[in-house]
């Protein structure tokens, strides 16, 4: 059978975690793993990953479909990001009962939004390019970061409590999103 190659990334974390990204396998182990341990985890989850290269060679030839955003689409995505998002953030602020800080509209490559231990909130301009219930869906998860700085049981209550669809509009995103970030890439490429 095959080896598996992947990047392994160790740190302070206590499972074992895998990633697949266009580049590749990462897998994520806590400092303390062995080796065996490691080999062990990826050989069981040979499935898994086969299953969602897969799918990432479906979104790959999904996005090979749609154009690269040119610069000056990609600027106009940005503008109109930067009209939009702040009114659904102010809007959705008073609802989660969380302040922020700045909000900063960015062309990323793999992020949808972030939000930083000041309350700073960072969106990608590509979601200018999905359905408003994606944007309400990613704006809510980042203001509830600043009521929950993690993706705990709790976290989702809080979204949840304000979105309730939150999970469809995920599952759009996560079907759909792979090729629009492609886009860039493509562009970038």
């Amino acid at each position: 059978m095959e080896k598996i190659s992947y990047q392994l990334i160790r740190s302070r974390r206590k499972t074992l975690g895998l990633e697949l990204r266009p580049e590749g396998l990462i897998v994520r182990a806590p400092l303390r793993a062995t080796n065996r341990q490691i080999e062990y985890f990826v050989e069981q989850h040979r499935q898994w990953i086969r299953q969602h290269r897969e799918k990432l060679e479906r979104q790959k030839r999904q996005a090979a479909e749609l154009p690269a955003l040119t610069e000056v689409e990609l600027k106009k995505l940005a503008e109109s990001a930067r009209q939009y998002i702040p009114e659904r953030v102010r809007y959705y602020a008073p609802k989660v009962g969380a302040d922020y800080g700045s909000i900063t509209i960015r062309s990323q490559k793999s992020r949808w939004g972030s939000c930083s231990s000041k309350g700073n909130l960072s969106f990608n301009c590509l979601l200018m390019l999905t359905p408003p219930e994606v944007i309400d869906s990613v704006v809510v998860h980042e203001l509830c970061h600043r009521k929950e700085m993690n993706h705990s049981a709790a976290f989702y209550a809080h979204v949840l409590r304000v979105f309730p669809e939150y999970q469809t509009w995920r599952r759009w995103l996560k079907e759909n999103g792979p090729a629009l970030l492609l886009r860039v890439r493509a562009h970038e490429g």
